[in-house]
């Protein structure tokens, strides 16, 4: 490892460290309100750096996925300062005691919310979350070193330093936001064995996650890929499942809580499928299929048996017939990823037995798998969205990134 790429990142965690105080209490929610102003009134050099980074994208081959995850549009401003104003008006995660309660010895004892303090999040090509994620963390009081993917560089940089005159309007450091100044892999690396941390957040493909979990010296949290289904059932409004298929899978497919198999039962295949394949292929969605759905599809190819657990993040849909919610609660206990999982019909009774049972993030009924996302759940915005459940579980917003320490009031109260 070159040894300029660990100085520079010791230098940036070491002056985030030592403002965090400052951080924890300066005016945090005036920083948000600030970040959305300035972000409304330099957007379009926003978006000039972003063209820049697209247009070098392009060039070097990128696929459409990750060119869809890079770009950011107009409807882009909106979401991002509509969930920096919903964050800076949520009620403040941290100083407060919880189950403060009275011990025989007099002494009343509760638990504080406190910051995590620094976090170093190492990201792919979505500059938007360089918004997103900042103010989540920001919100909790914490600092952030961001890593994000080569790609997205140019936009980064422009985002980062919206946030620096963000922070210096209200009076926070500058140091509460750095972007690590280098796009080298080397630097991921580094990030992983850098024991400054308090919390590494990787939030991207498959690969890397796998890497940061493999070489992280500080505690990881991470999601999974996001193998998503939707189980439509025998007693489904099938026009409201046809729906639901297609916001799923066709609405953004290279996101992770898009909709990748979908398992129907065999009372409605024979309706339901003929329907799903004409409108999935005006959508331009291919559909692989087991033995049973062939039978019903015409232009599906076979589904292969390794292809079950796969996170495909394209106009791809895996289909399955099952027998009924048996079958499908064991598809998806086998191949979920404990992203998101779905369910649609009006039998109530089937419908709790598949909430109570699925282990996921986010579990739906009656509703599009695109849902888990911390803006659409009320959190304003996310991190991400964990599936390893420590020590958060689904859309990670601030109350997620602060933890609790324990404190004690006492009389002068002495140990016998």
């Amino acid at each position: 490892m070159r040894e300029e790429v660990w100085a520079s990142l010791r230098d940036l965690a070491e002056g985030a460290r030592a403002r965090l105080p400052e951080i924890a209490k300066g005016n945090r929610d005036g920083a948000l309100l600030a970040m959305a102003r300035l972000l409304e009134e330099a957007w379009p050099e926003v978006l000039r750096a972003n063209r820049e980074d697209l247009e070098e994208a392009e060039r070097s081959g990128l696929s459409r996925a990750k060119l869809d995850r890079l770009a950011l549009k107009d409807k882009d401003l909106k979401t991002l300062t509509e969930g920096l104003r919903q964050i800076a008006a949520l009620p403040d995660p941290l100083g407060r005691i919880e189950g403060l309660g009275k011990r025989p010895s007099g002494l009343r004892v509760g638990r504080m919310r406190v910051p995590l303090g620094l976090i170093g999040f190492i990201y792919e090509a979505r500059p938007g979350a360089t918004v997103e994620a900042v103010s989540v963390a920001l919100k909790a009081g914490n600092a952030m070193l961001l890593r994000g993917g080569k790609e997205a560089f140019r936009s980064n940089q422009a985002l980062v330093s919206l946030w620096h005159r963000a922070l210096l309007e209200v009076g926070l450091p500058r140091e509460a936001v750095s972007l690590v100044p280098t796009t080298d892999r080397e630097a991921i690396l580094a990030m992983c064995r850098l024991e400054l941390l308090d919390l590494l957040i990787p939030r991207g493909g498959e690969e890397l996650i796998r890497l940061v979990q493999k070489e992280a010296r500080v505690p990881v949290l991470a999601h999974a890929k996001g193998v998503n289904h939707l189980y439509v059932d025998q007693r489904a409004d099938l026009s409201m499942a046809l729906r639901l298929a297609l916001n799923g899978k066709t609405q953004r497919p290279a996101v992770c809580n898009a909709l990748e198999a979908l398992l129907v039962h065999e009372a409605v295949a024979e309706a339901f499928l003929p329907m799903l394949e004409k409108a999935m292929g005006e959508k331009g969605v291919e559909l692989r299929a087991c033995p049973r759905a062939l039978s019903l599809l015409k232009g599906a190819v076979p589904a292969r048996e390794e292809e079950w657990d796969q996170e495909y993040l394209d106009l791809i849909l895996r289909v399955k017939v099952v027998s009924g919610l048996d079958e499908a609660l064991a598809h998806i206990a086998r191949y979920g990823s404990r992203h998101t999982e779905a369910i649609c019909t009006e039998d109530p009774h089937a419908a709790w037995r598949f909430l109570e049972e699925v282990d996921a993030s986010l579990v739906l009924w009656n509703a599009s798998t695109r849902f888990n996302d911390g803006f659409q759940l009320g959190l304003g915005a996310e991190i991400g969205i964990s599936t390893s459940k420590l020590h958060a579980y689904g859309p990670m917003g601030p109350l997620e990134l602060t933890t609790t320490k324990w404190v004690a009031l006492g009389e002068g109260q002495e140990r016998e």
